[in-house]
């Protein structure tokens, strides 16, 4: 069985009558409010529902943070990123601006050893 994203709530009642759909997970904004009816609907077609406001990314260099920011995010999550490499490496100016760019797109950039669960990898 696969996971499906759905970035509206139309586009989740059709994966909920999808073929061979075991996960349905909801990205967008009013996600949350949908989840228990979709849920049910979904347990019903024996599919299951999520909703996350977040996720959680390891990131491996400085090369792969900035690169990650530069990309469109397609995403309403908040991106936790999990910095694998020390964070004082990066000239101070530098890691302003990626912050910066981070906070604009609504994630956070954090020391690696606060990492728990892993939801994706951003490498070189």
């Amino acid at each position: 069985m696969t996971t499906a994203r759905a970035m509206s709530k139309g586009e989740a009642m059709h994966l909920l009558k999808a073929a061979g759909v075991g996960l349905v997970e909801l990205d967008y904004e009013t996600g949350w409010q949908d989840a228990p009816e979709l849920g049910r609907l979904g347990e019903e077609a024996g599919i299951r529902v999520a909703y996350r406001g977040y996720e959680s990314i390891a990131v491996k260099s400085p090369a792969a943070l900035a690169a990650g920011l530069k990309h469109q995010k397609m995403t309403i999550r908040q991106r936790n990123l999990f910095c694998q490499f020390e964070l004082g490496s990066l000239p101070a100016r530098e890691l302003e601006a990626l912050e910066a760019r981070a906070a604009r797109l609504g994630d956070y950039i954090l020391a690696g050893h606060l990492l728990r669960e892993v939801d994706s990898t951003w490498s070189e």
